[in-house]
């Protein structure tokens, strides 16, 4: 694993780890030149001596992790460590004994976690040192993210970078004084092994202990003051239209204009950049800039679609691309990129009207609905990178996604007629597709081997060249790619599939039923918004508690496909609040159907009683109560690869106040924006999705109203017309005309709008004026698009 020993270094606060090097997992560049432990410390550690690696399999003796609902925990389940779950159980056993408390924190689909998980956690020896010396807690950081996002913030001060696995020694107070990644398991050239760093932090514990408790808390009291978001004396928010200058600036400088996207490698999708321009694009499209922002956003969003990011045979889209050139991915798949690309897509549809775009879209749900749905109406979490390649072999990343010229000649013998040349099927989709006999994997991508002779399907020539090249007509082509990739997906059935992480998260299913409430809105398709919808029902069935109003954080699949949940339940942080709320704002707009409204209104108000930070404005990332003990309570200042729930916040309390009138969420909506002023002040391109909100605020909501029957065909043609368009800053109201509904109960003006010969009728409303009654779509049209 020597190709480890340098990968570049990561930039603070990076989401998920955005540039480690193939299948390393989420940017554990931590673990580089020697750095695979920090020591906060400034006390000298002593060397530990080097002791063989037991060679032992697994014991099947479980340990207390077999109770756990977590798939991560219960992969640690049988590991020969007397492993904990988070909980006071740990925190006082390690008070009553004077013992330290090691903390490990990954999840189910990590490709390192795997790697650590069986090179240590399984070895007898270290297990016995674990055990023995420490208080050992393993954390599935999608349950936990409070945990997960105040020890990172530790490590990624006190080191080179962060990721995961995540491995932190706290004091029985829960302090941490000694942090890092991914560990050998012994001493490397360059890097110190994990049975070495126990033994050093054991006798560091007995010989300095005093020392090492002072310099945690001079630590932990320094991040307490760097990580402070507050108002302070800022009684307004920055310029909207000097951060969104200064942030197209940023992104436009880091643009790569060959094949899109925003780094050399690795490169993440991030839609909330994507997101960004879209909206930059809007406000400035008679402009060179606004012109270059929509450029940057659809040619990203294409090259990612051609590239092997995506699943061609199978649909959806893997974590992040190795390369450049969007080729050799991290295989796994995540159900929040699934989410935010399906809303990606169908925007750049709505601007561009190019159906390339939509039928992305319609992909990477298609890919959603048959891999990562329950059959209740909720989501699962993520596949895994890593499979066998043949059953009963190792697993191995991207087994299940790769492929030898052999097996695609093989699949796909048929002869072609009508080419210039004698041509297969196979040939055709081997020259479309870029593969080749050697494997279009270079070994720089492969540094273990594991993939020599294999492919990765991207698309190298646009349908025409193809055809071109063998003088066929595009349909023909088309058709004879289609049936090859349907070919491959039949047999790659055969294949042992990649682990599923089968855990239901509240904030990744809300993000979800946003992916299926826009698209359906968008493309006109009813299918999809009963997705949403559904999607919906399940939250509130099994992630909602109706006597506290609270939200639970996960839930999980028995063996027999029913649902199931923790005792006692983990409950909602804020990102599950934010993301839940978005994604019922979106489902009222996509169906007209009040209830979701009026259930989104309940639940923000929840997230105010249980997050709000009312002497420094802005959300806290978890309860007060849940995260007792923690030695800080944070709030995210970062969008990377989810957007941070304060940003999502700011455009649910916008829409909220259009929705309902109520001042005091605009109020709240300006006080979590100046809040974040400093951060959006220093470096406005790590919080794009917040610099959007903060141009809505500063800009006029429209308020869209159509008076009619939600069932009429006139009614649906003005909606279908208003979701044709796209409007960011704006909520769409039905007002059917009984004046006892929820929304005439919260805007009474609507009882004042009238429908027009008794037709379906649109108004738009700007600063408590409306427009002049509108029939037509058309008309809608050029009055929203001019």
């Amino acid at each position: 694993m020597s190709h480890l020993s340098s990968p570049p270094k990561k930039h603070k606060g990076e989401h998920k780890g955005h540039n480690p090097p193939r299948g390393s997992e989420r940017g554990s560049s931590s673990r580089d030149k020697d750095r695979s432990a920090t020591v906060s410390s400034s006390v000298p550690m002593p060397a530990g001596g080097k002791g063989s690696r037991s060679s032992s399999t697994p014991q099947r003796v479980p340990n207390r992790l077999i109770h756990e609902k977590s798939p991560y925990l219960l992969q640690h389940a049988y590991n020969p460590v007397d492993w904990y779950p988070w909980g006071q159980e740990a925190f006082d056993k390690a008070r009553k004994e004077n013992k330290p408390i090691f903390l490990s924190v990954g999840y189910s689909t990590c490709h390192w976690c795997h790697m650590m998980e069986e090179e240590s956690f399984q070895n007898e020896e270290i297990g016995r040192l674990l055990s023995e010396d420490f208080v050992s807690v393993k954390v599935d950081r999608e349950e936990r993210p409070d945990v997960d996002k105040v020890y990172m913030t530790f490590v990624q001060a006190t080191s080179s970078g962060g990721g995961w696995p995540m491995n932190v020694w706290l004091t029985p107070n829960l302090q941490p004084f000694v942090g890092g990644t991914y560990f050998p398991p012994e001493d490397g050239l360059t890097r110190v092994g994990f049975r070495t760093v126990l033994l050093r932090i054991r006798e560091q514990w007995k010989q300095n202990k005093n020392a090492l408790l002072e310099n945690s808390q001079r630590v932990t009291t320094a991040l307490l003051a760097r990580s402070e978001i507050s108002m302070g004396d800022r009684q307004l928010p920055p310029s909207a239209a000097t951060m969104n200058s200064r942030c197209f600036q940023q992104l436009d400088e880091g643009y790569d204009e060959e094949y899109g996207g925003f780094a050399e490698a690795p490169k993440f999708p991030t839609p909330v950049i994507l997101s960004f321009l879209f909206s930059y694009w809007l406000s400035h499209r008679l402009t060179q800039d606004g012109s270059r922002a929509q450029q940057m956003a659809l040619h990203t969003l294409k090259m990612m679609a051609n590239g092997g990011i995506r699943d061609h045979v199978g649909q959806g889209f893997h974590r992040y691309s190795t390369d450049r050139q969007w080729h050799v991915p991290h295989f796994e798949k995540m159900l929040y990129d699934q989410a935010q690309l399906a809303v990606a897509y169908s925007q750049a549809f709505q601007i561009s009207g190019d159906e390339f775009y939509s039928d992305v879209a319609k992909d990477i749900l298609q890919y959603v609905t048959r891999s990562l749905s329950h059959r209740s109406g909720g989501f699962y979490s993520a596949e895994d990178a890593d499979s066998p390649p043949e059953r009963g072999m190792r697993p191995k990343e991207g087994a299940y996604y790769v492929w030898t010229a052999n097996e695609v000649q093989q699949l796909l013998p048929e002869p072609v007629l009508g080419a210039t040349e004698p041509l297969t099927s196979g040939q055709l989709f081997m020259k479309h597709y870029g593969l080749t006999e050697a494997g279009n994997i270079s070994s720089s991508q492969d540094p273990k081997g594991e993939l020599q002779g294999q492919n990765v399907l991207t698309v190298r020539y646009s349908l025409e060249l193809t055809a071109a090249r063998f003088g066929l007509d595009v349909e023909g082509v088309r058709t004879l790619l289609n049936t090859g990739l349907e070919k491959l997906f039949q047999a790659r059935k055969h294949r042992p599939k990649p682990h599923l992480d089968s855990k239901m998260l509240a904030a990744w299913n809300g993000l979800m039923v946003s992916g299926y409430a826009v698209t359906g809105a968008v493309l006109g398709q009813d299918r999809l918004i009963n997705y949403a919808t559904n999607g919906a029902k399940f939250l509130k069935r099994h992630m909602f508690d109706v006597a506290s109003g609270r939200l639970m954080r996960t839930c999980y699949t028995s063996s027999g496909g029913t649902v199931e949940h923790s005792n006692p339940p983990c409950w909602g942080f804020l990102e599950d609040y934010a993301f839940v709320v978005r994604g019922l704002l979106d489902l009222y707009e996509a169906s007209q159907e009040s209830a979701w409204l009026e259930w989104a209104l309940r639940l923000q108000d929840t997230q105010d009683r249980l997050f709000w930070d009312s002497q420094g404005g802005g959300y806290f990332c978890s309860e007060a109560e849940l995260g007792a003990g923690l030695p800080l309570r944070l709030k995210d200042d970062q969008d990377g690869a989810e957007p941070s729930a304060n940003s999502v916040s700011a455009h649910n309390l916008l829409r909220l106040h259009g929705f309902t009138g109520h001042k005091d969420w605009m109020d709240k909506c300006v006080c979590l924006l100046t809040a974040f002023s400093e951060r959006m002040r220093r470096v406005p391109v790590a919080l794009p999705e917040m610099v959007r909100a903060l141009s809505a605020q500063q800009q006029t909501l429209k308020q869209i109203v159509i008076c009619g029957d939600r069932q009429a065909k006139d009614t649906k043609a003005l909606v279908q017309c208003v979701h044709s368009i796209y409007i960011p800053n704006k909520v769409l109201i039905l007002a059917d005309g009984d004046p006892s509904s929820f929304l005439s109960r919260q805007l009474p003006f609507l009882s004042t709008l009238r429908r027009l010969e008794d037709q379906a009728t649109a108004y738009v409303c700007e600063n408590q004026a409306c427009s002049m009654p509108i029939t037509d779509p058309c008309e809608l049209r050029k009055l929203l698009h001019p």
